[in-house]
């Protein structure tokens, strides 16, 4: 049996998913928020596959996420290292998955991140 706050979460992912869907050209930017963490998938809905992930825990920033002094700030870095890295693979554009969190703090954080770093979202 499923909690109210659980039922509320699933159902705002449900209004959520409906309104977006990923292609290999412009993928999904799916994000998803921890208690310490922050992911970033890249989906190709069509095939169904993940293209790449970044996360704060990637090898690539450690450096810089041992000197972020906010979880807010590693989010921007994260943010970044998505962009970048979805640029070399040839994607441009991307479609922001929110998922069911609000688009304030560490998810705004990295959604400006990944501007800067040259995404279009």
């Amino acid at each position: 049996m499923l909690r109210k706050t659980e039922l509320q979460k699933a159902k705002k992912k449900i209004r959520v998913r409906q309104k977006i869907w990923g292609t290999a050209e412009r993928p999904r930017m799916n994000i998803f928020r921890s208690l310490n963490q922050i992911y970033v998938q890249f989906i190709d809905d069509n095939a169904g596959k993940t293209i790449f992930s970044v996360s704060s825990l990637s090898k690539e920033i450690a450096e810089e996420i041992k000197n972020a002094k906010s979880k807010t700030e590693k989010s921007k870095v994260v943010g970044t290292l998505a962009a970048k890295k979805a640029v070399d693979a040839g994607i441009k554009t991307a479609i922001f998955d929110r998922n069911v969190y609000r688009y304030h703090g560490r998810v705004k954080a990295l959604a400006d991140g990944a501007r800067e770093g040259g995404l279009k979202i």
